[in-house]
């Protein structure tokens, strides 16, 4: 059966994307060894001007910080859709013995976000010269600092980049997945993070002489056991919760008991009800177990980015396109998981889906987990990425 038009357009942006790998991979490579921080990312967004240039686009930059916008506008009317790419570093000694190792000490690309921007750089590059063909237009989204709350997509939102925009589509690189796998899934798929910190402020004194003091780190302890039960006996056992201590400092001295402690976790939920009751039941259990010691206390509690929701219809949609291309037996279920990701708030504005494309191989340097130091991945996902953002693109705009 002979080709249509349509299937003829993608195969030939296929091939030609396939012909860019080496170059994308370059791009990706260059970015690896330059890494910048969340809200630091001037280097970065300046490379990433410099490329969108060179390809023939009007650049919009210094969006939401140092995010970046190029507009593709097809050469026949139709639907507006948006793709983004993220392009920040973590505070992360990168440990991998490879030519492209960070030459920034303690900062280093260890979540992917080099290979999402490259790729995307990748996508616009062969999709400008099919300007004709496309019905509609294309918003190239260059996102900074997902990494830190409040994060560079609430801003960038805020300054109208989804204005007129029917649908935004993500993708992430993912260590868990193997290469050629792309998973696709549909509502809740990511948590939403909270961060609090406690203080706790008691009586410090002599370790012989307990009795005269007020013991933060005795109360300390009595609140991070408490916390724990939050999730057991105060959360519905049919939603998802998780209470977490990651920091407990205290004291300096093995005979001296300590006036302060502070304590710093994270909340991950799913539920906005839940959130609000979890939140809730921090700031009582922390009251009464302070105020039963004669302890005083105070919380500094931020919310985070929200719960990532993909909207079902868009997901389903892209599922099915997805398996067109790629073959049935190669896109996967997204299994919902506790971390966050601040593509949330693109889609609490817009319909569509953050789909996870796979990125291990065989090889051991491949399967660390993300914000590892010694995180790497095959860098032929980065061509899958590109067939996906396309293959999205053919769908609704072609």
């Amino acid at each position: 059966m002979p080709l249509t038009e349509h299937q003829t357009i993608l195969e030939s942006i296929f091939i030609e994307l396939e012909d860019n790998l080496e170059e994308v991979i370059n791009w990706r490579r260059y970015m690896h060894q330059h890494p910048e921080l969340s809200f630091h990312e001037v280097k970065t967004a300046k490379y990433i001007e410099k490329k969108l240039v060179s390809f023939g686009f009007d650049v919009k930059t210094n969006i939401g910080g140092h995010g970046l916008v190029a507009i593709l506008t097809g050469g026949q009317s139709g639907k507006t859709i948006a793709l983004r790419a993220d392009f920040d570093a973590l505070p992360i000694e990168d440990e991998k013995d490879t030519p492209y190792k960070s030459l920034n000490p303690g900062v280093m690309h260890a979540c992917g976000h080099d290979g999402h921007t490259a790729a995307l750089l990748g996508t616009a590059k062969v999709l400008s010269k099919y300007r004709e063909n496309i019905k509609g237009n294309i918003v190239f989204v260059f996102q900074p600092a997902e990494e830190t709350p409040p994060g560079g997509a609430k801003f960038m939102i805020e300054e109208g980049i989804l204005d007129g925009v029917d649908y935004v589509f993500g993708a992430h690189l993912a260590s868990g997945i193997p290469l050629g796998k792309v998973a696709v899934g549909q509502g809740f798929t990511s948590a939403a993070v909270d961060k609090f910190e406690i203080i706790v402020k008691g009586k410090g004194g002599h370790g012989a002489r307990p009795h005269d003091t007020i013991d933060s780190i005795v109360i300390g302890s009595d609140i991070v056991n408490a916390l724990q039960k939050i999730v057991s006996r105060k959360v519905n056992p049919l939603k998802s919760a998780v209470v977490t201590i990651g920091v407990f400092q205290a004291g300096g001295a093995f005979n001296i008991i300590a006036d302060t402690a502070r304590l710093e976790g994270t909340v991950r939920t799913f539920d906005e009800d839940v959130r609000k009751q979890v939140k809730d039941n921090i700031y009582s259990i922390v009251k009464g177990i302070t105020e039963g010691f004669g302890a005083e206390f105070s919380i500094d509690y931020l919310l985070g980015y929200p719960a990532l929701y993909n909207h079902p219809k868009e997901s389903e949609t892209v599922k099915g396109i997805f398996e067109e291309v790629f073959t049935e037996s190669s896109v996967i279920e997204l299994e919902p998981g506790m971390g966050a990701e601040d593509f949330a708030y693109f889609l609490q504005e817009k319909p569509g889906t953050f789909f996870n494309v796979g990125a291990r191989n065989d090889n051991e340097s491949t399967h660390f987990p993300h914000h590892h130091p010694k995180f790497d991945f095959d860098e032929q996902a980065l061509l899958n990425i590109e067939k996906s953002f396309v293959t999205i693109v053919s769908h609704y705009l072609f």
